[in-house]
């Protein structure tokens, strides 16, 4: 019987999947990619946040790109499929996307930023303000950004 099977009745891996990507978080975490290569990882990435069928696995996704945004910079046109997509999100996700978006310091992304300062979510509406306000203030004024909550 294969492992993955064992694992979750239902075959689909997912929680293999998961554990991969907290291992890829770990290694963009530790800096020692290239940043072309931490580029085609987020790409990859971003890929799985908007295709994987389990939660939990686009979450892991998004957070391993979250630790990108923090360690590298993202250029908007990486990360940029997640700002089509955002709509569609839940409040649990939109708290990565939101400061992934924040932290490109591309104003293409504050159309779509801006969109969730009227988001019926408080933490939502939260998010989008400390992006919105990272996206103006630009690399030089941003003191650090904190995880999503």
């Amino acid at each position: 019987m294969p492992e993955s099977t064992r694992e979750e009745p239902d075959g689909s891996g997912a929680v293999r999947r998961d554990l991969v990507l907290d291992a890829v978080g770990d290694v963009l975490d530790s800096g020692r990619l290239t940043q072309g290569e931490a580029e085609r990882a987020v790409e990859r990435l971003v890929g799985i946040a908007l295709r994987d069928p389990a939660h939990a696995v686009r979450e892991s996704a998004l957070h391993a790109v979250f630790t990108a945004s923090v360690r590298y910079l993202l250029p908007y046109r990486v990360v940029e499929p997640l700002a089509a997509a955002a709509e569609g999100f839940g409040p649990a996700l939109l708290d990565y996307v939101l400061p992934v978006l924040g932290a490109t310091y591309d104003p293409a992304a504050l159309p779509t930023v801006e969109r969730f300062l009227r988001h019926p979510h408080p933490g939502v509406r939260g998010e989008a303000e400390e992006a919105a306000a990272e996206l103006c203030a630009g690399p030089r004024g941003s003191g650090g950004r904190r995880r999503p909550s």
